[in-house]
């Protein structure tokens, strides 16, 4: 299976880039790839056996889908790693730079699309988060 890796420098400190990373109601705010999609809701019981869950929408109402992993490990401020619901991983590690966050996620690749669509796509999310975290 490929891996895929994407990777920003959040300008923000580690503690805030976790708690925008993981509370529901920060994530709403910046889980989708374009401006014409949403993520209307979300759930997250962050421990390993916890249950991630949010819900991605076009807002025009035409296409959505519930993305859902387990957590398999999870290190406050440095680490989380979860395996999706089709059985494929994702990493990401936070590395504290001070006054930023380096931010880096290594993922299995699905079968159904691109591997460049998936990086492009897991990247606008991963831009929109840094955008969202260093506004607000």
């Amino acid at each position: 299976m490929e891996k895929i890796k994407i990777e920003a420098e959040v300008n923000t400190p580690v503690s805030k880039v976790w708690e925008y990373w993981t509370a529901p109601e920060h994530i709403v705010n910046w889980n989708f790839a374009s401006d014409d999609w949403c993520c209307p809701s979300a759930s997250n019981d962050l421990k390993a056996g916890g249950k991630y869950s949010a819900r991605m929408e076009a807002k025009d109402g035409s296409f959505g889908f519930d993305f859902t992993a387990v957590y398999d490990k999870v290190v406050r401020n440095s680490l989380i790693q979860y395996t999706m619901e089709d059985g494929r991983v994702a990493i990401t590690d936070f590395e504290d730079l001070g006054e930023s966050t380096k931010v880096t996620t290594h993922f299995d690749a699905e079968d159904q699309n691109p591997v460049e669509m998936q990086q492009q796509g897991w990247q606008a999310i991963l831009n929109n988060f840094k955008t969202y975290s260093e506004k607000n």
